[in-house]
């Protein structure tokens, strides 16, 4: 039988792997602010798939992974 051990990186290695993103959750009345958009407020979140912001101007469904919307 053959058995296949895999090894742990070291520290200092370059291809260790990388660490899993958090991905921050937001709710309803959040403030909030974009990249792109600018400043705004969560008005709908579904469980840490997406969120609906309403910038003032215009109202956008973000997807997660959330890479440019920050919490205020």
């Amino acid at each position: 039988m053959n058995t296949v051990r895999s090894r742990r990186p070291l520290s200092t290695s370059p291809f260790k792997p990388k660490p899993e993103p958090v991905i921050e959750k937001f709710s309803v009345e959040d403030r909030v602010t974009h990249d792109q958009y600018g400043l705004g407020r969560v008005i709908a979140a579904e469980d840490d798939v997406a969120v609906t912001v309403n910038f003032g101007s215009r109202e956008l469904r973000l997807v997660s992974p959330f890479a440019k919307l920050t919490k205020l």
